[in-house]
C-alpha cells in the first residue's frame, strides 16, 4: 500500500513538474525572444513559423531518423515560410555533418538554410544505462529535464515530439506550442505487463524479477501506475502519428485520443531499392537493424549455426551478414558480446558482422541478399523488413506485431505468400532451409509478389502526403 500510494504522489508530481516547467520556459522565452533566437542561428521569415522537432539522436542512422528528415524535407516543400528546429544531443556533429549523413545513409537532399540545430549537452539523461532500475521511469523524468533545456534555448510555434518522449508534451503545451508527435514505440504496451504478470524472461524483464512473486508484484503495480501516467502525458498532443496498426492499438488504449491519432506509415527507401535486379544473387541472409538488446541479434545467429547444422549441404555456401548502427558503449558492448558468441557457434568463416555502414555499402549488400531476416519481437514497424522486400531479399521476419500485421501479409493481388514468419529458434532455422530450397522460378515469383507489395504502400511519397495530412491541424488557427 505504501508503494502504491508513493507511486501515486509521484505521478502527481510529475505533472505538476511538467507544465510549471513550461509555463516557466515560456515566459523566460518571452522575456528574451529576439536575442534567444539569434542566438540559435534561426533565419525565420516575417511571418513564418518554427516547427521543431525533438530529436536527440538524429544522427543516429536508423529507420527514426529516416521518419525525422523525410518529415523535415515534407514541411520544407510544402511550407516556404518553415524554418524547422532539430532538437539533439549530437554535440560532436557540425550541422553539415549531420544533413551530409542524412544525404549518405538515406539519399535525402536537405536545404541548411531551413535547419538550425539547438545541441543538447545533457542527453545521458535518457541512456537507459543511467537507470538499471525503474528505467522507464528515470528515462521520462530524465527526457523532461532534456526538454526544459531545449524549450529554455528556443520554444517553436509547432513542437513535434519524433522519438517516443511522451513526457516533454506536457511541457511544450505548457510553454505555448501546438503539440503533435510521431510515436515509433509506445514506451509501456498491454504486452509488455502480460509478460510480467506471466512471469516470462525477456530483455525488459529479468530472471531475478520473473523468479520472485513479490518482485513481479511490485513490477506489475509499477507497470499500471506508468501506463496511467504515461496516458496523462500523452493527452497533450494535439494530433498523434502512430507508425503502425499494432502501435495503434496500444497508444489509442493508453492515450485514448483516437479522433486525433492517426497511422502514417514511416518511409522505405522504396524507388531507390527497386532498381536492383531480382536474378543473380548469392546466398547470402542479411540482418539490417541497430545494435539494440530488443533487435535480438543472439537469436539470428543461434538460429543461422542451427540451420547449417540441421541443413549441412548448407555449409560453406550461405552466408550471414549482420548490419546496424551503434549509437553508445552499450551498443558497442552488444556488439562484442555477438562477436564473441558467433565464435563460440562457429560461425567466424560464415558471418560477417559490421557497424555503421554507409548508404552504399548497404544497398551493395541488399542487393546481393536472397533473404532478409528480423527477430525482434513486438516490432512495433519493421521498416528494415520493407527494405528488404523493397531490395529483392525475401523477408523472413519475427511473427508479431508491424512485421505480422501491415507487412508480410498475403499478396493483395493473388492472396498468395509474400515471405515467411518465425518466432524460434527452430521456426527460423526451418524457414531457412525452405527458402534456400526454393527453385529459381519460385524464388523469383515470391520475389515479385513482395517487392509489389510494398511498392507504393511505403514510399516516400506515400509518407510525405499522410504526414503533412496528419500534422495540417497544426498549422491552423
Amino acid at each position: 500500500m505504501l508503494f502504491l500510494l508513493a507511486m501515486l504522489a509521484l505521478a502527481a508530481v510529475v505533472v505538476g513538474v511538467a507544465v510549471i516547467a513550461g509555463l516557466v520556459a515560456r515566459v523566460r522565452w518571452l522575456a528574451a525572444r529576439s536575442t534567444a533566437t539569434a542566438a540559435v542561428g534561426v533565419k525565420k521569415q516575417p511571418g513564418g513559423r518554427t516547427v521543431g522537432f525533438f530529436h536527440p539522436y538524429c544522427n543516429a542512422g536508423g529507420g527514426g531518423e529516416r521518419v525525422l528528415w523525410c518529415a523535415v524535407q515534407a514541411l520544407c516543400t510544402e511550407h516556404p515560410d518553415v524554418h524547422c528546429v532539430v532538437y539533439t544531443g549530437d554535440v560532436d556533429a557540425e550541422r553539415d555533418e549531420i544533413l551530409g549523413r542524412a544525404q549518405s545513409r538515406f539519399g535525402l537532399t536537405i536545404d541548411p538554410n531551413r535547419v538550425t540545430f539547438v545541441m543538447l549537452r545533457r542527453r545521458d539523461l535518457v541512456e537507459a544505462t543511467a537507470y538499471p532500475r525503474f528505467t522507464m521511469l528515470g528515462q521520462s523524468l530524465g527526457s523532461m529535464l532534456l526538454g526544459w533545456e531545449a524549450l529554455s534555448q528556443l520554444i517553436p510555434d509547432v513542437f513535434i515530439d519524433s522519438m517516443g518522449y511522451a513526457f516533454v508534451l506536457p511541457m511544450a503545451w505548457a510553454a505555448g506550442c501546438r503539440v503533435g508527435c510521431y510515436v515509433h514505440y509506445p514506451t509501456i504496451s498491454t504486452d509488455m505487463l502480460s509478460r510480467v504478470q506471466s512471469r516470462e524472461d525477456a530483455f525488459n524483464n529479468n530472471e531475478a524479477v520473473s523468479q520472485s512473486a513479490v518482485r513481479t508484484w511490485v513490477k506489475v503495480v509499477y507497470y499500471r501506475l506508468f501506463a496511467m501516467l504515461y496516458g496523462l502525458m500523452g493527452s497533450a498532443a494535439e494530433v498523434v502519428l502512430v507508425n503502425s496498426s499494432w502501435t495503434h492499438g496500444h497508444i489509442v488504449s493508453l492515450w485514448r485520443k483516437p479522433k486525433v491519432t492517426t497511422i502514417v506509415y514511416p518511409p522505405c527507401n522504396t524507388a531507390d531499392l527497386e532498381e536492383n535486379p531480382l536474378e543473380g544473387r548469392s546466398e547470402k541472409v542479411v540482418s539490417v537493424a541497430q545494435y539494440r538488446p530488443e533487435k535480438n541479434h543472439a537469436l539470428q545467429l543461434t538460429a543461422f549455426a542451427r540451420f547449417l547444422s540441421d541443413n549441412p549441404q548448407f555449409a560453406g555456401k550461405v552466408e550471414l551478414v549482420l548490419i546496424g548502427g551503434c549509437r553508445n558503449e552499450g551498443d558497442q558492448a552488444r556488439v562484442t558480446s555477438l562477436r564473441a558468441l558467433r565464435t563460440q557457434l562457429c560461425l567466424d568463416e560464415s558471418t560477417q558482422i559490421y557497424t555503421n555502414l554507409e548508404y552504399s555499402e548497404l544497398k551493395r549488400h541488399l542487393r546481393e541478399a536472397t533473404v532478409g531476416i528480423h527477430t525482434m519481437r513486438d516490432e512495433h514497424f519493421g521498416i528494415g523488413v520493407v527494405e528488404f522486400m523493397a531490395a529483392g531479399a525475401i523477408p523472413l521476419a519475427h511473427n508479431s506485431a508491424g512485421p505480422r500485421m501491415d507487412i508480410v501479409t498475403p499478396s493483395p493481388d493473388d492472396g498468395l505468400p509474400t515471405g515467411r514468419l518465425a518466432a524460434t529458434e527452430a521456426e527460423y532455422a526451418d524457414a531457412l532451409r525452405d527458402l534456400f530450397s526454393l527453385s529459381g522460378g519460385e524464388r523469383l515469383a515470391l520475389q515479385q509478389r513482395a517487392r509489389r507489395a510494398v511498392k507504393h504502400k511505403f514510399s516516400d511519397e506515400a509518407f510525405a502526403t499522410a504526414f503533412l495530412a496528419a500534422v495540417a491541424p497544426l498549422f491552423q488557427p
